[in-house]
C-alpha cells in the first residue's frame, strides 16, 4: 500500500477495527463481515481496497504482529483487554507491512484509540507503537525469530505469519522441501487475486472477461482471474447467477469430477457435500452434456437452501442429508463426489482469521468424517462409476491417509488424476493431485480419483 486514501483513511481504519472486533468476539468469517461494513461506511474504491488491505492484513499477520507486540509491551498480551489488544494490531500492521508513514500510523491508530476505547487508553496505545516504529519488519524477525539453522519451522512460522503445526503440514506435504515450504507460506500470506467461474450455457468466458476486466485462467476454460482490488459484486453477471466466485481450483476438481473416465451408463451424479454450492453449479452446468443430472446433499438446513439458491435453474435436485447416512440404494451413483468438510488449510490466503482459529485438535475429528464420507461414497456409486475425494488442504492426514484407508478397507481402485488436469503444470508423481498457491496460483486442493471395481 503507498498509504491511507486522502479522506477516507478514519473510516477505512474503523472498518477494519470493526472487522477485528468481529472475528474475536462472535467468531465471524472476514469475508462475510467486510462487505457490510464497507457498505455501512460508504467505503468505496481506494478507501474500501484501504480498509480490506488493512483488515485481512491484520488478520493474517496476527501471529506475528503479537510476537512484535509482547517484545514492545510492558505488560504481557494476555492482561490487554480485547480491544486495546486489536487496536494495537491493527497499528502495528500499518508499521510493518504497509507504507503509511509510521507517524501516520501510530498518529491515526491513537485518535482511533480515544474514539473506540477512551482516553485512559491512548497512553499505552501510543507508547507500545512508537515502541513498535524503531524497527521495520526484517529488523525485528532478526531479533525475535528463531534461527533458521537450528528451528526452520519456528523461523518460517514467524516470517510468514503461520502457525508452527500448519508450517509443518505443508512442509511434509512438500516432502520436507523447506525451501519450497517458505515458497510456499509466502504465496499463502499473499493477498490472493478473485477468482469467477464463468458458467456453461449461461456466458462466454470471454463476455466475463470483458465485463471484468479480468484475465482468462491459464488453466480452466471457465476461469477468470480479476486484477487485484477487483470487485466481483459490482458484476451483473455474479449478481444474476451466470457466473460465480469460484477459486480455479475448485472449478479444476469439478471439471475433473466431470471429465473422469468411467464404464456404462452416465446419467445420475451425487454431490455428497454440496455446501456453499459452486462445485455443484459447475456441475450442473457441465451435466446436460453428459445427459445427466446432480442431486446435491447438504446436511444443515441453511447451507442447503444457499446450494439450492447458487443451483438455481440448473440441472440440479437438493436434499438436507446426511451424507454419512444415505437415503438412497447401494450403487444409485455414476459419479460421486466426495468434497469434505476439512480443516481448510488450502485456503486461508482467502480466510485470513482461520489460521489462527483452527488447532491440531481438529484434525481427527475432521478425518474420521472424511473417511465415512468417503466409505459412504464407495457405497453410493455403481460398479465401475467413478468416487472424487475432494479436500481443501495439503494436510496428510487428511488428504493421502484418508485415500489410503479407503483403498484398504473398501477394496477401492485409486486411478492416476493428473490426466483429468490437461495443461497444468507441476502435479508430481501421482495417482493424486495436489495444486498450491505458489505453483499454481490457486487454492491448495486435493483431488483423487477412486473406481468401485466391477461386480
Amino acid at each position: 500500500m503507498d498509504g491511507a486514501p486522502v479522506g477516507g483513511g478514519d473510516r477505512a481504519r474503523r472498518a477494519a477495527y470493526e472487522l477485528l472486533r468481529a472475528v474475536a468476539e462472535r467468531g465471524a468469517y472476514a469475508n462475510l463481515t467486510l462487505p457490510g461494513l464497507l457498505r455501512e461506511r460508504g467505503l468505496t474504491g481506494r478507501d474500501a481496497a484501504f480498509a480490506t488491505e488493512l483488515g485481512y492484513g491484520t488478520l493474517r499477520a496476527t501471529g506475528t504482529l503479537d510476537a512484535v507486540l509482547a517484545r514492545c509491551s510492558d505488560r504481557p498480551l494476555s492482561t490487554v483487554d480485547p480491544e486495546v489488544l486489536d487496536l494495537l494490531r491493527l497499528g502495528a500492521y500499518q508499521l510493518l507491512r504497509t507504507r503509511v508513514p509510521a507517524h501516520a500510523a501510530v498518529a491515526e491508530t491513537v485518535g482511533l484509540a480515544r474514539v473506540v476505547a477512551g482516553p485512559r487508553r491512548v497512553g499505552f496505545v501510543n507508547a507500545v507503537l512508537r515502541r513498535v516504529a524503531e524497527r521495520d519488519e526484517d529488523g525485528w524477525l532478526a531479533e525475535i525469530a528463531p534461527r533458521y539453522d537450528t528451528d526452520p519451522i519456528g523461523h518460517l512460522a514467524l516470517r510468514h505469519a503461520h502457525p508452527a503445526w500448519v508450517v509443518g503440514a505443508f512442509a511434509d506435504a512438500l516432502g520436507g522441501d523447506l525451501e519450497e515450504t517458505a515458497r510456499a507460506l509466502a504465496a499463502d500470506d499473499s493477498r490472493p487475486e478473485v477468482h469467477l467461474a464463468a458458467r456453461p450455457g449461461r456466458i462466454p468466458r470471454d463476455e466475463l472477461v470483458a465485463a471484468s476486466g479480468g484475465e482468462p485462467g491459464p488453466w480452466s476454460p471457465y476461469a477468470v482471474r480479476l486484477p487485484a482490488g477487483g470487485d466481483p459484486g459490482a458484476l451483473a453477471a455474479i449478481r444474476d447467477g451466470r457466473a460465480g466466485v469460484q477459486d480455479e481450483g475448485s472449478q479444476l476438481v469439478a471439471l475433473a469430477v466431470a471429465n473422469a473416465p468411467i464404464e456404462g451408463r452416465d446419467a445420475r451424479w451425487l454431490d455428497l457435500c454440496a455446501g456453499p454450492g459452486g462445485k455443484a453449479a459447475l456441475l450442473g452446468a457441465l451435466a446436460p452434456d453428459h445427459g445427466a443430472r446432480l442431486l446435491a446433499v447438504e446436511r444443515r438446513a441453511a447451507r442447503a437452501r444457499l446450494v439450492a439458491r447458487t443451483t438455481a435453474g440448473l440441472a440440479v435436485t437438493v436434499v438436507e442429508a446426511d451424507g454419512t447416512v444415505p437415503a438412497w440404494r447401494e450403487g444409485a451413483f455414476d459419479r460421486v463426489l466426495v468434497d469434505a468438510p476439512c480443516t481448510g488449510l488450502g485456503a486461508l490466503r482467502r480466510r485470513p482469521e482461520a489460521r489462527w482459529r483452527r488447532l491440531p485438535t481438529d484434525v481427527p475429528t475432521l478425518t474420521r468424517l472424511q473417511r465415512d464420507l468417503l466409505a459412504a461414497a464407495l457405497t453410493a456409486v455403481r460398479p465401475g462409476g467413478a468416487v472424487a475425494y475432494v479436500v481443501c488442504s495439503p494436510h496428510l492426514a487428511e488428504t493421502r491417509a484418508v485415500v489410503a484407508e479407503a483403498v484398504r478397507r473398501h477394496g477401492a481402485e485409486q486411478r492416476d488424476a493428473r490426466p483429468l488436469f490437461p495443461g497444468v503444470p507441476d502435479l508430481g508423481d501421482g495417482p493424486h493431485v495436489q495444486l498450491w498457491p505458489h505453483r499454481h496460483g490457486t487454492d491448495a486442493m486435493f483431488f483423487a480419483l477412486l473406481r468401485r471395481p466391477p461386480a
